[in-house]
């Protein structure tokens, strides 16, 4: 049933701190369509998972959920710095939709995480001293 239309979205992050807290603050919405399944993973940018050029691919999808901790055990978490989302939808409008409202939200979290994390200010202001 779900099988018809897939995406995979990468975003890599700067640090794993930042990358598991964009996917805690994703992860409470639930999707609002029971046509679109969603699920997210940290993976590092080795990662076999997280092989795709451009953050967008319609490689496979695994079935099922996985552990965020868990995805590749030949990686340590702190390295575990790409956001990976994997969408599977019955038609494409509702791929659209979900992958619209997704990018929404992230950006909202990356704003915040722009507005009032330390780490994020530390990492622009040595970006502008070279």
């Amino acid at each position: 049933m779900f099988a018809s239309t897939r995406r995979v979205i990468l975003i890599p992050l700067p640090t794993h701190r930042l990358a598991s807290s964009a996917l805690q603050a994703l992860q409470v919405d639930a999707e609002l369509s029971p046509l679109v399944r969603r699920t997210f993973f940290l993976v590092s940018l080795g990662d076999d998972k997280a092989a795709s050029s451009n953050g967008l691919s319609d490689g496979p999808v695994s079935n099922g959920s996985a552990s965020t901790e868990a995805v590749n055990g030949d990686f340590s978490t702190a390295e575990k710095t790409v956001l990976r989302t994997e969408y599977k939808a019955t038609t494409n409008r509702m791929l659209r939709v979900s992958v619209n409202g997704f990018f929404e939200s992230m950006g909202v979290v990356l704003g915040v995480m722009q507005e009032l994390d330390v780490d994020v200010l530390a990492e622009e202001q040595s970006q502008a001293e070279s």
